[in-house]
């Protein structure tokens, strides 16, 4: 029929004879509708098994079965090592901890801002937990100034293993820590006994009264710790320094002591506390600077820090 589209097929009308004899027609309406095919073709949907997805995976990553395996298995150690890390951590920090209590009244009254025997203790505590976990090295002790010598010491952040790292080098320095580490029983308490500085991070009037405390600790002959990145490193590149270490520096005319870390961020990745991976750690004590100029300080601690570390190929922001 004219007018009709192609896709559309109608049968002609077929003639009818009525009652009255008259003939009538009558159009038989049976329409066939042809489809055009789709430009995309469909896929029948079929189930896939998951161990095959994962295999594929596995294979897209370039990684054989046998070395995905073996980096399951690599993980479970890890993971055990981190249980064992802190069960050595707790059991020796109940029996330090007692002996601190002991020795705490004979520190207030003879040592009360730098608190060595506490330092003692706690360089006694880091020592047992770290040593069957991880080998550490020093290098440039002789960089570090006496110890009746106030001065602020700084770091870059890469692992809450750093504390424990520095806690072996036996100097009596107060470290700067969130507040509420501090309720942590057993390593909150101890925080607490050492002198440790607490610190409201997000709350600027708590960071101004932070180094008002670090200023007047160092003007009594006693030594501040300071990450001047404020945070722990989430891909191990050294970040930017904050300027309140070196304004301490600065205006009490203490130096300031550069420190590198080197592994402690591959031993426990931040963010990965649960996990104790084997390896080593390096530590170097960089020559201590001195100056009246903040920002020149804080400009010379993190070139030196940050020089080490490219030299050992880690990155730097």
């Amino acid at each position: 029929m004219m007018g009709t589209a192609p896709d559309v097929i109608m049968h002609p009308m077929h003639p009818v004879t009525a009652v009255s004899g008259c003939r009538n027609y009558q159009f038989n309406w049976n329409l066939r509708f042809h489809y055009p095919k789709p430009a995309i073709p469909i896929r029948k949907q079929t189930t896939v098994r998951r161990d095959t997805v994962v295999r594929s995976e596995i294979a897209a990553a370039g990684l054989p079965d046998d070395a995905a395996s073996s980096l399951s298995e690599f993980q479970l150690v890890s993971r055990i090592r981190g249980i064992c890390f802190y069960f050595v951590t707790a059991v020796s920090a109940i029996f330090l901890f007692a002996v601190m209590v002991v020795v705490h009244p004979y520190v207030v009254l003879f040592g009360r801002h730098r608190r060595r025997a506490h330092h003692l203790i706690a360089k006694i505590w880091a020592t047992l937990t770290i040593v069957p976990f991880y080998k550490f090295e020093f290098e440039g002790m002789d960089n570090l100034p006496p110890q009746d010598t106030p001065a602020v010491y700084v770091s870059n952040h890469q692992s809450f293993l750093d504390i424990y790292t520095l806690l072996t080098l036996g100097r009596s320095f107060k470290f700067i820590s969130k507040r509420s580490i501090f309720l942590f029983p057993i390593i909150g308490w101890a925080m607490f006994l050492m002198g440790v500085i607490p610190l409201r991070r997000m709350d600027s009037r708590s960071q101004l009264d932070c180094l008002k405390r670090c200023m007047e600790l160092v003007k009594k002959g006693a030594s501040v710790f300071f990450f001047p990145e404020g945070t722990r490193s989430k891909d191990g590149k050294l970040g930017a320094f904050k300027k309140g270490a070196f304004s301490v520096a600065s205006k009490t005319g203490v130096p300031v002591v550069p420190i590198t870390l080197m592994g402690t961020g591959k031993v426990m990745p931040a963010g990965e506390e649960c996990l104790v991976n084997s390896g080593s750690v390096k530590v170097v004590i960089h020559k201590p600077l001195d100056g009246k100029d903040a920002d020149k300080l804080c400009y010379e601690a993190r070139d030196s820090i940050a020089q080490t570390l490219l030299l050992h190929g880690y990155g730097v922001h």
